[in-house]
């Protein structure tokens, strides 16, 4: 069942704000390792889980993260995750790099939407004879932080509907 919009829900959405507070990245042999520090505000406790998009040269790269949110006492409202990117056939030179950040109401509508854009000067260590368009993330990582890729939320769901399934095949019996 669609959850209704009220007033209460999106003035609290407008009170809650995701800064992007650095982005700098390291060049590893075809890799670029991306830090990307963000504070949520006005504390964790007001986020459950953020979606992370990453840009290559205006063009949005495949892998989005579904990042969860702590709720211990001990975590802090500043966070950093560290994607690296495959840069295997990409040319040296100028590339924008733009990370956006946000919380999905209703599947559709973004919230509390962060964005920050970075131009590095990208120098290969190693050079390939091939080339592609745009690297892709392999891997996403940050402290403090539960990392779900798209195709592992894929694969839970999969997993908690047979599980239904299953329990619910199972009532019919009784």
């Amino acid at each position: 069942m669609p959850q209704k919009e009220t007033a209460e829900t999106v003035e609290s959405f407008q009170k809650k704000q995701i800064v992007i507070t650095e982005i700098n990245t390291v060049t590893k042999e075809d890799e670029l390792v991306l830090k990307v520090g963000f504070r949520l505000i006005p504390s964790k406790a007001d986020f459950s889980k953020l979606m992370s998009d990453l840009f290559f040269d205006e063009q949005k790269l495949p892998n989005s993260a579904i990042i969860t949110i702590p709720q211990s006492p001990l975590a802090k409202d500043d966070f950093e995750l560290t994607p690296v990117l495959n840069m295997k056939g990409i040319n040296a030179g100028h590339h924008t790099i733009r990370v956006e950040m946000y919380e999905l109401w209703n599947s559709e509508k973004r919230f509390s939407f962060g964005s920050k854009e970075v131009i590095v000067e990208y120098v290969p260590q190693t050079r390939e004879s091939w080339l592609i368009k745009i690297p892709f993330v392999k891997s996403f990582g940050g402290e403090d932080l539960a990392i779900v890729s798209v195709a592992d939320k894929s694969i839970y769901r999969e997993i908690e509907d047979s599980m239904k399934k299953e329990s619910a095949s199972k009532r019919d019996e009784w």
